[in-house]
């Protein structure tokens, strides 16, 4: 009989995202309980990159929100979808909500873009740091190759991305939060 490691909080879990810790997006992949997490990680990561665009009113804050919210979904069920029926992924939906949704757990750090100078520099830094997070996240997830994570995590961002930009156009989210 085998032990069962023991379960670890939000934000264990988010720490261990950000290192890129395999065995954590294993563990919220397998833990059903844990999609509120992930929602909330993506809540908090939208908040600080709200934070650090700053000068933003309130349709900025809640127009952020709705395209974190929106962007996350989408891009979880592309990725979803492109993963177990292009590429032979085996994964669920809610699967890919939450590896995805802790992913993007070094965002969080976007609330230092307001530091002059750097702060663009850091949001960039980021941006990236959150990609390979997906990357891995996807890998994961769907149990196969880097390669085909990262076809996979590249058509998702797409998508992704074209929701925060008709977001920000609607909402008047400043462009330059979109970046991070």
């Amino acid at each position: 009989m085998t032990e069962e490691a023991p379960k670890r909080s939000m934000l264990q879990r988010m720490i261990g995202a950000a290192r890129l810790e395999v065995d954590v997006f294993e563990d919220v992949e397998h833990d059903t309980t844990a999609t509120g997490q992930a929602a909330a990680v993506v809540a908090i990561v939208a908040v600080c990159a709200a934070i650090g665009a700053s000068g933003m009113g309130t349709g900025g804050v809640i127009g952020s929100l709705l395209a974190a919210f929106i962007g996350w979904l989408v891009w979880s069920w592309l990725t979803y979808f492109i993963g177990t029926r292009w590429l032979e992924g085996t994964a669920d939906w809610g699967e890919m909500l939450r590896t995805i949704g802790f992913a993007q757990s070094p965002g969080v750090l976007y609330v230092l873009g307001v530091v002059p100078v750097v702060g663009s520099l850091v949001k960039l830094a980021v941006w990236l740091w959150m990609l390979v997070a997906v990357i891995i996240a996807i890998r994961q997830a769907l149990d196969f190759t880097t390669g085909k994570a990262i076809v996979t995590a590249g058509i998702g961002w797409m998508a992704y991305a074209a929701i925060g930009f008709i977001t920000a156009l609607l909402f008047g989210v400043p462009l330059a939060l979109l970046s991070g």
